[in-house]
């Protein structure tokens, strides 16, 4: 099985896990990156306010998400751009928690994928003083990246994962998730059969 997967990121505008407000997005096929996708999103009614702490981080305001579509209807594309793929994220989390809840809040099912945390890989395959997204990203190669930027830690994402499959000597994430011992988690329920 090839080393494919998407690898994903979210900001928040608050301590909500329901206040997406943008998404990164980085397909990767045979271990390469192959596509690219990034988008700012509307919070849901109740989660969008824009505390302080968290423009800091970002630098994403109430008024640069005005125009941008809600969640309910940016979901399909997300879906849509995943396609069957497993979900990788560097604290996934934090980022299936972002989906959780936002789905919750708009009504929504929540997709059904399993996901793999590129923090858990990293702590098994590197010794480093701190295993935050920009550390483990410079283990594996991948220098100079506009941390809190969601396409960019995104891309950290994905190439935390790529270095530590040749590392492990392994082609996918989930032959990757049980060289580092670590569970590949699910999102979402299956539904029963009629």
């Amino acid at each position: 099985m090839p080393l494919d997967f998407t690898a994903i990121d979210f900001e928040t505008a608050n301590s909500s896990s329901a206040s997406a407000c943008s998404v990164g997005l980085v397909k990767v096929r045979g271990g390469r990156v192959v596509d690219r996708a990034y988008w700012l999103i509307k919070p849901p009614a109740g989660h969008d306010e824009f505390l302080e702490w968290n423009i800091r981080i970002h630098g994403i305001r109430a008024t640069d998400v005005v125009d941008a579509l809600e969640w309910a209807e940016q979901l399909p594309d997300l879906v849509a751009f995943a396609e069957e793929d497993a979900f990788v994220a560097h604290n996934a989390g934090f980022d299936m928690g972002v989906i959780r809840r936002a789905c919750e809040a708009t009504g929504l099912e929540v997709p059904i994928a399993e996901y793999v945390c590129s923090l858990q890989v990293a702590r098994k395959t590197y010794h480093l003083d701190s295993y935050r997204l920009p550390s483990a990203a410079m283990a594996a190669g991948f220098e100079d990246f506009e941390h809190h930027n969601a396409a960019a830690d995104a891309e950290a994402c994905a190439a935390i994962m790529v270095h530590a499959a040749t590392r492990h000597g392994v082609d996918d994430v989930v032959a990757l998730a049980r060289a580092c011992a670590i569970k590949v988690g699910r999102l979402g329920t299956a539904r029963a059969a009629a």
